[in-house]
């Protein structure tokens, strides 16, 4: 369970940064494209192996490595305009709430067991992710733009499906270098053209958050991936107890460390997801 701990930690540090990025003022798709740069060098970095560029597009993984470079982009994107049109509870719940697929995957595709303790802690948590969520001052509702969660919460069960599913058993740094590469490139180029149609300039303070970011974002995939390597594990557990780790936590560093107000939903919310985290544990 040292994989999933660490990657819930990584995961959270990320939600740490992004919290960083509005209090400083810090140009957020700069510093995510500097991220996919600093994580695509640790992949090389950790890479235990000759690189050749032949072999790596002869792998079996390449074109989905390719596919998720492009969804990791455009779902950031979408995230961004869901925070914008629907509000931050909606996006937390979308993203979240993505579980269900890579559960189901795992549960239909897998054969993963279907014990009763088992998924009444995926339900607990699903109900969790909402509670946890809500947040008083949020107006906004899920009826406008409809469309942008639905995008967010397909796009993001099937990052978590397609990362599972493919991530090679002896070249997971290689793996995710590519994917991240594949970002980094199409973040670059849309970098190029935001700074051409609004006429910003490159911030040097996105540098040094952007490399942090790049660091934590590659650790949680990276040991997210380890963690559904190990033996005797199924994705439908860990991919729930990951989410909700990462939401549990979130919340309570936010009221730590950033002084956020927790409504009593919230409050039952975070009992709800310790409670999930036991129950799919020890079945």
């Amino acid at each position: 369970m040292i994989y999933l701990f660490l990657s819930v930690l990584s995961s959270t540090a990320i939600f740490v940064l992004f919290k960083l990025f509005s209090k400083y003022n810090v140009d957020t798709l700069q510093a995510i494209v500097v991220n996919y740069a600093t994580a695509f060098v640790c992949g090389f970095i950790l890479y235990d192996g000759n690189i050749s560029p032949t072999q790596i597009i002869e792998t079996n993984w390449f074109i989905a490595a390719i596919g998720l470079g492009f969804l990791f982009i455009a779902i950031f994107n979408v995230m961004a305009l869901t925070a914008q049109k629907n509000g931050l509870s909606v996006v937390s719940v979308a993203s979240k709430m993505s579980l269900v697929i890579p559960v189901l995957f795992g549960i239909y595709v897998h054969n993963e067991s279907t014990e009763a303790q088992k998924l009444i802690g995926i339900a607990l948590a699903l109900v969790a992710v909402y509670l946890t969520s809500i947040k008083k001052k949020d107006t906004t509702v899920l009826t406008k733009s409809i469309y942008l969660p639905i995008i967010l919460f397909i796009g993001s069960g099937i990052i978590d499906t397609t990362v599972n599913h493919f991530a090679p058993e002896g070249n997971i740094p290689m793996f995710l270098s590519t994917i991240f590469g594949i970002a980094g490139i199409m973040g670059f180029f849309l970098l190029i053209y935001k700074s051409i149609s609004s006429k910003k300039t490159l911030q040097i303070k996105s540098v040094p958050f952007g490399i942090v970011l790049g660091l934590v974002n590659y650790c949680s995939m990276y040991f997210l991936i380890l963690a559904l390597r190990v033996e005797n594990t199924e994705s439908s557990t860990i991919f729930t107890i990951n989410n909700i780790g990462i939401l549990a936590l979130s919340t309570l560093l936010g009221l730590a460390l950033f002084k956020e107000n927790l409504s009593k939903k919230n409050w039952i919310g975070i009992g709800l997801a310790f409670i999930a985290i036991l129950l799919v544990t020890l079945s």
